[in-house]
């Protein structure tokens, strides 16, 4: 005897091949599993369920909640809060599409509490000390794994970018400057990455241990890093079996995952003065909120900022002046420094003003060119 709610499976089954044209596989893959999760507990608590119009929030919703915070068997731990939040999402996607196109669905079934919230991961860059250390010890190693890993922390590229690097990453953007060619990532983008003659004479040796790894056995001529077809994932072991025994032998006191290069560099990139817009376009990423959670500020690097801002308290505070159209930079640079001007002089105006109903005003105001200045370095990655 069929299941009484199969119509209810092939109308959500439906709807997801409609968005699968415009969804990536492992999308996909995510409503998929969610939608088989959702079915089969309705299938199993509330077998008398037929069609979506009966779906209620309680008790369907909230009972499939609270499976979802239960361990499937007692051998097996409990779906992760990401894991949760991504199977509500992709119900509640079909649902609203559902409703839009007119079916008898109640709205509201899912709200924004029911939520879980996500983890909370610090950033875990390596130790000045240990960073040292693991450096000098990739350093005595000649072999195609130490010198990838080497790029990895010169650039801060992810493994899975590292990887897929071609055989002309390197790109000359002027004279003597070199730019890294990092490939579509995991946030479908690509990127330049500036690099010194150090990354440049990496690349070099790669380009010569890759010569003979080939006329060994076929591989694709495409990579840097040489493999075959069904070979990409063999280089993520091979990685991280490198870095691990790297950081045993330099003496590093925790194990070291090839992530960490990236935190690392972030870290030491801000340490150096780099801007975050311009850490996070070498980063790739598209929030500069991420970019924030990737940089450890230290109570020394507090201690050494304080310090240095108080050092400069015995100089006047220039405030910056409204650039005329005769010295405009040209581009997103000259809008945004024309924006970063005016937000500052609407500041000084606020704090001069003793009506607090004008002041709220202009607070907001200066609110709305911070989001002008976010969308503005968006539009500048796009570019």
């Amino acid at each position: 005897m069929k299941p009484k709610c199969l119509r209810l499976e092939k109308m959500l089954a439906a709807q997801i091949e409609i968005l699968a044209p415009v969804l990536r596989p492992s999308t996909l893959r995510n409503y998929r599993c969610a939608t088989l999760r959702f079915v089969l507990h309705l299938r199993t608590v509330f077998p008398d369920l037929q069609h979506l119009g009966q779906l209620r929030r309680d008790p369907h919703l909230l009972s499939w909640f609270r499976s979802l915070w239960q361990p499937d068997s007692p051998s097996r731990a409990p779906l992760s809060n990401s894991t949760r939040r991504q199977h509500l999402v992709c119900i509640r996607r079909l649902f609203d599409d559902l409703l839009v196109n007119g079916h008898d669905l109640p709205a509201d079934l899912i709200r924004r509490d029911d939520f879980p919230p996500l983890p909370r991961y610090l950033p875990r860059p390596l130790s000045p000390d240990d960073d040292r250390l693991l450096q000098q010890q990739l350093r005595t190693q000649e072999g195609s794994p130490a010198l990838a890993l080497r790029i990895m922390r010169a650039t801060g590229i992810r493994v899975g970018e590292c990887i897929d690097l071609s055989v002309d990453c390197l790109r000359q953007i002027g004279p003597d400057q070199w730019a890294l060619h990092v490939p579509l990532g995991k946030l479908h983008s690509e990127r330049l990455v500036p690099v010194d003659a150090d990354v440049r004479a990496i690349v070099a040796r790669l380009l010569t241990l890759r010569t003979h790894q080939i006329s060994d056995s076929p591989v694709d001529t495409a990579w840097l890093l040489p493999r075959t077809a069904s070979s990409r994932n063999v280089w993520y072991q091979l990685l991280r079996r490198a870095l691990k025994q790297a950081a045993q032998s330099a003496g590093c006191p925790a194990p070291v995952q090839p992530h960490q290069l990236r935190h690392t560099f972030a870290t030491e990139m801000l340490r150096l003065g780099v801007s975050l817009p311009a850490l996070m376009r070498m980063l790739g990423h598209k929030d500069i909120r991420m970019t924030l959670r990737y940089a450890q500020i230290t109570q020394q690097d507090l201690q050494r900022e304080f310090y240095a801002a108080r050092g400069k308290t015995t100089h006047s505070h220039r405030v910056p002046e409204l650039m005329n159209s005769t010295t405009t930079l040209p581009g997103f640079t000259g809008v945004q420094q024309a924006v970063h001007a005016a937000r500052h002089l609407m500041e000084m105006v606020r704090r001069g003003l003793d009506n607090e109903r004008q002041r709220r005003k202009l607070q907001r105001l200066e609110k709305r060119l911070a989001d002008v200045l976010s969308h503005l370095l968006r539009l500048e990655t796009e570019k």
